[in-house]
């Protein structure tokens, strides 16, 4: 917001009622003639004064959902002229001359279908009201300007705001900017074939669509309107006849539609162009409907072109989709941060899902716990709450694994300091190579291996699962989380205590 701001307008402010609305004789449209010229030389005069010569274009809008005043919108929208290159020209950041600023005031006015704001940013911006009201804002007095205005038969008055100034429909919503992340993550996703659609919006109703593979991403990439909300697709084109069954009886859509040289068109219509809609389809390769409805048709996630410096100052605001918020979360975790919360699922394959914050987190089997446990219902329950370590934040595949065991004490470290030790405990498997005993006196102690080259010989063929064993702790292997027992060398040691006694 600028320190000084002027609402610059053709009304005489004497011709207002008792509650500041006007009621005098002037139409609230573009008189295309002295007065249009009038406004134009009154910018021209306070961007003069304000030392600026060029302007920045912010949140341009095309089509038929912006009228500010009364005039039916034209061909072009008035901007053939000033962006001979075409409407890709017309995008937010865009920098023009003063001369093109001043022509884009004038479409304005003129309610030619084309609105945008226009800055040059910490010194001088330029807004358009619906009804003829000029809002200038500067870092400057503009006495001169002030002057020049009153002088041209405008009449200009100190405001607070502009009523026009940028004001984010949600400030706490962050807009994924398409860094090295988003790009990541959608080679992915097209990798996968979650994916085969790139939308690109360059100004409001106004956008190109772009088929992808995993060969096209990078020429697609390279193609993009500066400052261009992207919104990734899957494969909404079908079957024809299926797109024109999906046109709801009322209401507005959008209506892509592929030709048989692969060309991509899409245009909003509501019930009363359906029919003519329908008719176009006609001769297209494949079509889609993506409902304009608040809460339908998402796409899979978006992004917002940042600058070539990194920063992302386009000021799109979007439906944020699932995978819009999940990114948003995601950014605040960090690898090492502890987090709570609930178990919600224990899958069949082990793996235990957990919501933190909204978010669905997953904690691997080896995670669960330092101890030794069949299932994963042994160690967690659905519903309780947990707390564990973030062990990584997977953007690309927007996966946090946790660990719950790396918030609970290691107990490895004291068994190595048993070595040595004498214990009995029963035996809980036999294998080929040789039999497991349980060394400590809970259900989830810890197991040690006994190989058959220390077992007795006239013991070997009498074990059974069950069977109380006698063994010496001789190895304990931290890295690999394994312990080597033998029942022979515990023959020759006085034992120490062991499971049975609890002293483990």
């Amino acid at each position: 917001m600028q320190p000084y701001v002027y609402q610059v307008t053709k009304y005489d402010p004497a011709d207002r009622d008792q509650h500041g609305h006007y009621v005098g004789v002037e139409p609230a449209t573009s008189d295309h003639g002295r007065v249009e010229t009038a406004y134009l030389q009154a910018i021209a005069a306070f961007a003069e004064e304000s030392g600026v010569d060029q302007l920045a274009v912010r949140e341009p809008k095309i089509g038929g959902f912006c009228h500010f005043g009364l005039e039916p919108p034209v061909d072009g929208y008035g901007l053939t002229d000033v962006f001979p290159a075409g409407l890709t020209g017309f995008h937010d950041g865009a920098l023009v001359s003063m001369a093109v600023g001043l022509e884009l005031v004038r479409a304005m006015l003129r309610d030619n279908g084309a609105w945008c704001r226009l800055e040059a940013e910490g010194a001088f911006t330029v807004h358009v009201g619906w009804d003829q009201y000029l809002y200038v804002g500067s870092s400057r007095p503009c006495e001169a300007a002030l002057a020049r205005t009153r002088s041209l038969g405008l009449f200009p008055e100190r405001v607070h705001a502009s009523p026009y100034d940028f004001a984010p429909d949600d400030p706490q919503h962050v807009q994924r900017p398409a860094d090295a992340d988003f790009w990541a993550r959608l080679r992915w996703t097209v990798s996968a074939h979650r994916a085969v659609f790139l939308e690109e919006v360059f100004a409001t109703n106004a956008s190109r669509w772009h088929r992808l593979t995993r060969d096209t991403i990078e020429t697609v990439r390279s193609e993009l309107t500066p400052r261009s909300q992207l919104a990734v697709w899957p494969d909404l084109l079908t079957d024809v006849d299926t797109a024109v069954a999906a046109l709801p009886d009322e209401g507005m859509v959008e209506v892509v539609w592929e030709d048989k040289d692969g060309q991509i068109t899409s245009t909003v219509v509501d019930e009363t162009q359906f029919e003519a809609v329908a008719s176009q389809l006609a001769s297209a390769h494949a079509a889609g409907v993506v409902s304009m409805d608040a809460g339908e048709g998402l796409p899979l996630f978006t992004a917002v072109l940042p600058d070539s410096d990194g920063v992302l100052r386009a000021r799109w605001q979007t439906e944020p989709t699932p995978s819009d918020r999940d990114w948003a979360f995601l950014k605040t975790l960090r690898r090492g941060q502890v987090v709570t919360g609930t178990v919600t699922t224990i899958a069949d394959f082990g793996v235990t899902f957990v919501d933190i914050g909204g978010f669905t987190a997953m904690i691997n089997i080896p995670e669960l716990s330092w101890r030794p446990f069949d299932h994963p219902s042994d160690v967690v329950s659905v519903g309780q709450e947990i707390t564990a370590e973030v062990l990584d934040v997977d953007m690309v595949r927007e996966r946090v694994p946790l660990s719950l065991r790396a918030v609970q004490e290691d107990p490895w470290p004291q068994v190595a300091q048993r070595i040595g030790q004498v214990v009995t405990g029963p035996v809980t498997k036999i294998v080929p190579f040789g039999v497991f005993v349980r060394i400590e006196d809970r259900e989830d102690g810890f197991q040690g291996l006994v190989h058959t080259s220390e077992l007795n010989k006239s013991s070997k063929k009498d074990i059974e699962v069950g069977d109380a064993l006698t063994v010496k702790i001789i190895e304990v292997d931290t890295a690999r989380r394994r312990i080597a027992l033998s029942h022979a060398q515990a023959r020759t040691t006085r034992p120490q205590g062991g499971g049975k006694d609890g002293s483990a």
